[in-house]
């Protein structure tokens, strides 16, 4: 799993690259376990929303921002020009996924080396670490 984390310079890239090295071990074993692909379906999707989500909540502080403090808009219009060009680029590798069937994706593999199931469970472990309600745990717990 190292391997994947120095191939990637950081932040984006690496998410990306962790997503498409669980999608294709997804695929790979989809023919001995059937449920995989409604999992690989289910976190194209999940991604996919979480992309609309994030930039919804991040145009709508800018919004906010905006509003406070009406000095900065050239400022504020050019953020949220980049959390657009971000959401796109996030939006049109799910959506090349999206298109792949799932036979011609084993051919997209990101290197020779593939994922076995000890490094696609650190994978999703750390995908989902991302995920909001778990940097938020802690306060949950607090509460």
């Amino acid at each position: 799993l190292s391997f994947y984390f120095c191939q990637v310079s950081g932040g984006e890239d690496e998410i990306q690259q962790l997503q498409k090295a669980l999608l294709d071990y997804l695929d790979e074993n989809t023919e001995t376990d059937a449920s995989l692909v409604f999992s690989r379906k289910f976190y194209i999707a999940q991604w996919f929303r979480d992309t609309t989500m994030e930039t919804e909540k991040a145009i709508k502080s800018q919004k906010d921002e905006d509003s406070s403090e009406g000095s900065h808009h050239a400022k504020d219009v050019e953020t949220t020009g980049q959390i657009m060009h971000r959401a796109e680029s996030r939006k049109k590798f799910l959506r090349s996924i999206i298109k792949t069937a799932p036979s011609q994706f084993s051919t997209l593999k990101m290197n020779s080396d593939t994922v076995d199931y000890e490094d696609a469970c650190l994978i999703v472990r750390y995908l989902a670490s991302m995920r909001p309600f778990a940097q938020s745990f802690d306060i949950y717990l607090t509460q």
